[in-house]
């Protein structure tokens, strides 16, 4: 008994000790947390919120228009098999694959609040749906961090392997209950497009400051580390894994951080680095996911096992792909051309080709869940009516 009194206690007395060590290093390092701010602020404005908004607001009309359940209908003889999850799943996948995290673990919740996944499927949704999108990849790694299209194009490549290979893997986690979106029709009502877009853009405003506090938070968080020397010195202790200080340092800081840890990559088996840090996530990345799933008694252990396999195996693919490719031929000529060539664009134009990429993806991802309405009303299945 006393035992188990004193547990809570020692935690509280810990949690309390790291408040007051990070209130005095804000009172030591003032400047520095500021422009360690400032930064995480403009990161925000410049990327954050351009990137992620509209795919905020688009996965919000996707559950708000019935489009999930229309491309569940479609898709759940693929998703099934190959995931253990129901077609309406797909979009949680596409979205967080064309949208970046936390795009994919957000509408993998809303699809769990709105029925269309049982829990089951939901964790299993969660430990593979949470990606970087190609705005990331692409734009600021490849051409950014690396100054190789190439590069970007075989961490996206395998960025997806690593998802899907993480998706059959957890198939077999959890009970087998499915929620088909078959035997969970609604009754039939009215929505109106206008009132569902005013919706989504109030929701996902929410969302993404949401997202901001966490990135400005995590800049901060990582200055003062850096500042206080916590860092060099797990760093050091850290160098029996076979690596010199500066790569710990950096791989220290991408588990908290991803953007923070891939922008200061050097020497060798950086791709490999990169690899994991971007199927990892970051810490920053799970805070705000954490935020999701507040409430919804989904497990965490779940989700933060799925990415730490992703983060393994992509690292692991990268480092094969580069044995048997030495040349990093991931993908077709003219496409690697193309991407080369963004590096003469600056970041800005880097990013708006990256996130046209992602728009495409989008429209595909569109079309087919038209294919999917179209399909249903043929079959003549109960659906809702949208009215402009």
């Amino acid at each position: 008994m006393a035992r188990a009194t004193f547990r809570p206690a020692f935690r509280k007395m810990i949690c309390g000790l790291v408040l007051l060590c990070t209130a005095l290093a804000l009172v030591v390092w003032p400047q520095q947390s500021m422009q360690a701010a400032r930064g995480g602020l403009s990161l925000c404005a410049q990327t954050i919120v351009p990137s992620l908004l509209p795919f905020f607001v688009l996965s919000a009309m996707v559950l708000k228009l019935d489009m999930a359940r229309c491309l569940g209908r479609l898709l759940e003889p693929v998703m099934w098999p190959l995931f253990r999850v129901g077609g309406a799943g797909a979009a949680a996948l596409v979205l967080g694959f064309v949208g970046g995290y936390p795009v994919g673990a957000r509408t993998a919740m809303e699809l769990y609040r709105e029925g269309l996944c049982s829990r089951a499927e939901t964790e299993r949704l969660l430990a593979f749906c949470n990606n970087s999108g190609p705005a990331f990849v692409l734009g600021a790694v490849g051409a950014g961090v690396f100054g190789s299209g190439r590069a970007g194009l075989a961490l996206y490549a395998v960025h997806m392997a690593a998802s899907v290979c993480v998706g059959v893997i957890f198939r077999f986690y959890g009970e087998t209950e499915r929620c088909s979106v078959k035997k969970k029709a609604r009754a039939e009502q009215e929505v109106r497009f206008s009132s569902a877009f005013v919706d989504s853009v109030h929701t996902a405003l929410s969302a993404v400051l949401n997202v901001c506090a966490f990135v400005v938070v995590f800049s901060v968080l990582i200055c003062l580390l850096d500042r206080s020397g916590i860092v060099d010195r797990l760093a050091r202790g850290l160098m029996w894994i076979g690596m010199d200080v500066e790569q710990v340092r950096q791989l220290l800081r991408g588990v908290l951080e991803v953007s923070s840890g891939v922008s200061g990559l050097r020497g060798e088996g950086r791709l490999a680095m990169a690899a994991f840090m971007l199927g990892w996530a970051g810490v920053s990345v799970h805070c705000q996911v954490l935020s999701f799933l507040a409430d919804s008694g989904l497990r965490v252990g779940t989700y933060l096992v799925g990415k730490a396999l992703h983060g393994v195996l992509s690292a692991m693919f990268v480092v094969g792909l580069e044995k048997l490719l030495p040349g990093m031929l991931p993908a077709g000529g003219w496409l690697v051309q193309q991407v080369e060539g963004s590096r003469q664009l600056g970041s800005s134009g880097v990013f708006g080709l990256s996130v046209s990429a992602a728009w495409l993806l989008w429209l595909a991802f569109f079309a087919m869940v038209m294919l999917g309405k179209r399909n249903a009303k043929k079959r003549g299945g109960k659906r809702r009516t949208i009215a402009v």
